[in-house]
């Protein structure tokens, strides 16, 4: 042996291997309570956690904006926010437009306008089927989604197509001798020219 080695019995490599495992131990911890307290401020960020006195707050706001709000129908294509907000510029300052669009990014034909005052509501939908690019718009005033209003629905029936019930399954019936064959008994053996 060398003058620095030294020598551990087995109950001290037992304790060093328990101080090793404790240590892991916590730093599991502290890891899994670095990961809950950024799940949390993520939940907080995206609006999933939140106390009911926050969200009647928010849903009285989106009344509030909605109250400023109209619905803009049959909008051309080819239209922009700019041309849409000029043509509603004499019914008060408008707050903002949006031109709703699919998933590849091109217009639904519907818009959107906020104003700032509720009053201008009232001045817009006069401009109910007013020319926009050579189409006449349908105007009304925006209402607010009601959360949960649309749920499942049955189909109903058809009143043109019929009962239409459905049965058991049955398999084809196929003739053993083909179609308009007649299967041909023998009564004797003895040959005979005429059967």
């Amino acid at each position: 042996m060398k003058e620095g080695d030294v020598e551990m019995s087995p109950a001290d490599s037992g304790e060093a291997e328990l101080d090793d495992m404790k240590k892991r131990l916590k730093e599991m911890e502290d890891e899994a309570a670095a990961l809950r307290e950024m799940q949390a401020k993520v939940e907080r960020e995206m609006g999933s956690v939140q106390d009911p006195a926050n969200a009647a707050a928010s849903q009285a706001n989106k009344e509030e904006i909605d109250s400023r709000s109209i619905f803009v129908g049959n909008v051309d294509y080819s239209c922009t926010p700019e041309e849409v907000q000029q043509h509603f510029q004499s019914c008060g300052t408008v707050n903002r437009v949006t031109i709703r669009t699919d998933k590849y990014g091109q217009p639904k034909g519907y818009a959107y306008v906020e104003f700032l005052e509720p009053e201008a509501v009232q001045e817009a939908l006069v401009l109910n089927e007013s020319e926009l690019h050579g189409r006449q718009l349908k105007v009304t005033a925006k209402r607010t989604n009601v959360p949960g209003m649309k749920q499942y629905r049955p189909r109903r029936p058809n009143p043109f197509m019929g009962a239409r019930f459905r049965s058991p399954y049955m398999p084809p019936f196929y003739p053993p001798y083909g179609y308009g064959k007649i299967p041909r008994f023998r009564t004797s053996v003895r040959y005979s020219p005429y059967y």
